[in-house]
């Protein structure tokens, strides 16, 4: 499927705030994904996955919760994960989904959000807080032990996947998450990939791997399309 791709701006923090847009041929309807980048920032690896969401139907965006600023080095991306306001970036990510739901093109309304290491914990807090989220797919989401509190308020099913070998978290407290989601009965997976470390999918990085992405992407497409189409 043909796709296009272009930077956009939409209403957010009573401002505005950038964004990439990724759309399919096409008058539609499609479903609407947000997806949330890793802490280097809007870096083309973010953009390509929304791209990769277009090519299967979606109109994809990815907010640029640093507006501008990409890093290249790790202790550049902590300093601006640090400097990130969460209350600001949740308010753009729900800026994002609001622009995504105002397309014509889009439909459902329920918009689906993924996201990836800073962006996975991010996913997880907006689909605890916004009931616009329609389907929830968080990958190796940091601090989940703070983030397993506020499972009963995630009301959209989930897909969240973790390393096995991700030094950054826990594997008790992702056992943890897990139990949670089912005790509160929540439509949920939780998915561990053996030998797998911290940022498994992404493609440009030595962490790579290409059986447990490619697992994981066809687990997000199932439950999109189920719980979005």
């Amino acid at each position: 499927m043909a796709v296009s791709g272009e930077m956009v701006t939409f209403a957010s923090n009573g401002a505005t705030a950038p964004g990439y847009l990724a759309k399919p041929e096409g008058a539609g309807p499609f479903p609407g994904v947000i997806v949330i980048q890793e802490w280097w920032g809007l870096e083309e690896h973010i953009k390509d996955i929304a791209r990769r969401f277009a090519a299967e139907g979606f109109v994809a965006l990815a907010p640029d919760l640093y507006h501008g600023r990409i890093a290249t080095e790790p202790d550049e991306a902590r300093k601006l994960v640090m400097a990130m306001q969460m209350d600001v970036a949740l308010r753009d990510i729900q800026g994002g989904i609001d622009y995504l739901k105002g397309l014509p093109a889009v439909s459902p309304k329920k918009i689906g959000v993924t996201g990836f290491c800073m962006g996975g914990s991010l996913t997880l807090r907006a689909a605890a807080r916004s009931a616009d989220v329609g389907a929830a797919a968080p990958f190796y989401a940091g601090g989940i032990q703070n983030l397993t509190p506020d499972a009963h308020k995630i009301q959209a099913p989930v897909f969240a996947a973790f390393g096995e070998t991700d030094d950054g978290i826990p594997l008790d407290k992702v056992e943890e998450f897990r139990q949670e989601l089912a005790r509160q009965g929540k439509d949920a997976e939780v998915k561990v990939y053996p030998g797998a470390p911290h940022s498994f999918f992404n493609d440009t990085r030595p962490s790579y791997r290409p059986e447990a992405s490619a697992d994981a992407w066809q687990h997000v497409l199932a439950l999109f399309r189920r719980a979005l189409v």
